[in-house]
């Protein structure tokens, strides 16, 4: 597993709302060009995480606890194991492109959504992988059989950082 974080830029405020950057644009260029496009191909979320304001940290909003989240990894985990034991792999991030293609199938609308994905963000055939295995992922976390359109749509946003900031 890789876990990575970065700023966009060296004062950490390039595409914020809240405070302007102060970088030049050289400065930006030279920072954001010591991650490559093809490093970032192989992160398989990347998202932009920007800061709460206090007001709505403070509401009272229903969301799923600790305990609800771990129950659901689980049995996502336990699927996975049960679905690939035959292949002697134990999770989705194990799939082969052979795999992938027995395991990650797509419907129609899944497949016009991740065309137009595709063209729309220039996405990297290595990104391709990377979003069906995350789908299957997200799929399994709903007890879904089959990659339905809503997994694909939110595997193909945790994509949008190496297009935005570094447009490989």
């Amino acid at each position: 597993m890789f876990i990575a974080s970065m700023n966009p830029c060296p004062c950490g405020f390039y595409g914020s709302k809240e405070k302007e950057c102060s970088c030049t644009p050289q400065a930006i260029s030279r920072y954001m060009g010591k991650i490559s496009g093809p490093l970032l191909d192989r992160i398989d979320i990347q998202i932009e995480v920007t800061p709460v304001k206090y007001q709505k940290l403070e509401k009272d909003v229903l969301v799923e606890s600790s305990e609800q989240i771990k129950k659901r990894v689980n049995i996502a985990r336990k699927t996975q194991q049960i679905r690939y034991h035959k292949n002697g792999i134990y999770s989705n991030s194990e799939l082969t492109p052979m795999l992938i293609d027995k395991y990650c199938k797509l419907d129609t609308k899944c497949k016009t959504l991740l065309q137009n994905a595709f063209e729309k963000l220039g996405l990297s055939a290595r990104a391709y992988t990377r979003i069906l295995k995350v789908a299957r992922t997200i799929a399994d976390l709903e007890q879904k059989e089959n990659i339905q359109t809503n997994h694909l749509a939110e595997a193909i946003g945790y994509r949008n950082l190496d297009r935005k900031y570094w447009k490989t």
